[in-house]
């Protein structure tokens, strides 16, 4: 019989039941990595607690060939192989042992048309091959080890859910093929976060969505992009000595936490628990409509994250706290940061970053982020005690890197960022004293790779600021 042509919601009990599946020979190999298992898994463990959980999207091809209707998979090749594959693992290693007989049931149903399934399709990629074999082993791990319950094994099946759409004309499927996909490659990591971390708010919680996220709503995709990219990603990476060059969609797990109201929190979200509740129990308090006071929750930069409505507070924290900072420091009048006047050192240094000749080549706004990346993280933590120290060894430790560089790319940035790492320095420190005593080394004129036109030394802003420090001789 002729399935409906429509977009249905199916359990994936029902998605593996349908006999007419096929993967197209035009698909592409299956790629799928351990990591995406893993994340599989985990998605299962943590969200079992809900009445559904959307996994994604199928797109099906209705084909007839000799008399018979079958499912093209267009788009969700990848998961839909998963899946069979999961249950494959369970079917073989748990069945005979589950207690409850409407899940032996269930898998029994479904064994043959997997099985069937698997027999009909053709992975002549070596590709497919080698990833089929790698994940069905890493599945058969993960379904034997004894905190994979049956109720694990009931919520993938019955409460794990895609969305399928189904479409007559070979052309149609391929036209909303790409159409969804076209979506999906303008989905910044940006916004992957933000769908990631609505999922992850707390069921007594979904009525405050609309006010948590409103400012995000707000802001501008560019905004946000270099907000996360810019800062956030680079001083988390850098502070935990890795590379940061690029933020993508790869590098978006970086940004996800813990979910507190979750049952069975390690022993490190203690502390972030007892902060969330407290600030929650704080500003609910009546005498608060007194006072007009309100407590924020405690962020810091190379915090875990917490999932759900504390993501979008704390964006929305350090994007007002970013924007406020850089402001300051691009101001005409550069004497004040954040209402803290600054010394004349400091105030000079500010006024050249934002004056001198060369400074919209690409590698100089490149060391400048660096200079901006530390200056945040530090203020993040020490607020502004010696705030106008802080700049002055900021200026030096990053203008290093350009004053000895002729060309500075983003590689270079990163490795002289990881060789020289004052991300590092502030993040260990325990007082606003012990970055401020860090030592750093003075310049000569025979290491000043950067005056390529023969300019004398009193001519380069960035090198009399330098010599006005004691930094080169």
């Amino acid at each position: 019989m002729q399935p409906v042509i429509d977009k249905a919601v199916l359990s994936v009990q029902s998605l593996l039941s349908l006999e007419q599946l096929e993967i197209p020979s035009y698909q592409r190999p299956y790629k799928w990595k351990l990591k995406n298992i893993s994340e599989l898994f985990a998605d299962i463990d943590s969200h079992r607690d809900k009445s559904a959980y959307r996994l994604g999207s199928v797109v099906f091809h209705l084909r007839v060939a000799d008399e018979q209707h079958w499912l093209d998979i267009v788009d969700g090749q990848q998961r839909t192989l998963t899946l069979l594959l999961a249950i494959k693992a369970i079917i073989e290693r748990r069945i005979n042992t589950l207690t409850r007989q409407d899940l032996r049931q269930t898998l029994g149903n479904l064994e043959y048309k997997v099985n069937a399934f698997m027999k009909r399709q053709h992975f002549s990629s070596l590709i497919s091959q080698h990833n089929l074999r790698r994940n069905f082993q890493e599945l058969l791990r993960l379904v034997d080890r004894p905190e994979f319950t049956e109720e694990h094994i009931d919520f993938l099946l019955k409460r794990c859910e895609v969305v399928t759409f189904v479409l007559t004309d070979v052309s149609e499927a391929f036209q909303f093929f790409d159409s969804q996909n076209a979506r999906g490659r303008d989905l910044a990591p940006h916004d992957l976060l933000k769908a990631y971390h609505l999922r992850e708010f707390a069921e007594h919680e979904v009525s405050l969505k609309a006010d948590t996220v409103a400012h995000w709503e707000n802001l501008q995709s560019d905004s946000l992009a270099t907000l996360f990219a810019t800062y956030l990603f680079r001083i988390r990476q850098w502070a935990e000595g890795k590379s940061a060059r690029y933020f993508g969609k790869e590098e978006v797990d970086l940004f996800k936490g813990v979910s507190l109201h979750r049952k069975g929190l390690p022993p490190y979200a203690k502390s972030l628990q007892i902060a969330h509740h407290f600030v929650d129990e704080y500003n609910r308090q009546y005498q608060r409509q007194i006072d007009g006071q309100k407590a924020e929750f405690p962020f810091q930069l190379d915090q875990m994250i917490v999932n759900g409505r504390r993501f979008f507070e704390m964006a929305e924290h350090y994007q007002r706290m970013v924007s406020a900072i850089i402001k300051d420091e691009h101001a005409a009048d550069e004497t004040h940061i954040l209402g803290e006047r600054l010394s004349e050192q400091a105030s000079r240094i500010l006024k050249t970053l934002n004056t001198y000749q060369r400074r919209y080549r690409t590698g100089d706004q490149y060391v400048r982020s660096m200079f901006d990346c530390a200056l945040i993280f530090y203020i993040d933590k020490f607020g502004a005690e010696g705030i106008s120290a802080a700049i002055e060894k900021c200026f030096i430790w990053a203008y290093r890197c350009r004053i000895r560089q002729q060309v500075v790319q983003l590689a270079t940035m990163d490795n002289y960022m990881l060789e020289y790492n004052l991300i590092r320095i502030i993040r260990d420190a325990r007082q606003a004293r012990d970055l401020l005593s860090v030592p750093l080394q003075t310049l000569n004129a025979s290491q000043n790779k950067n005056n390529r036109n023969g300019d004398s030394d009193s001519e380069d802003e960035l090198i009399v600021l330098f010599i006005e420090m004691n930094y080169y001789e």
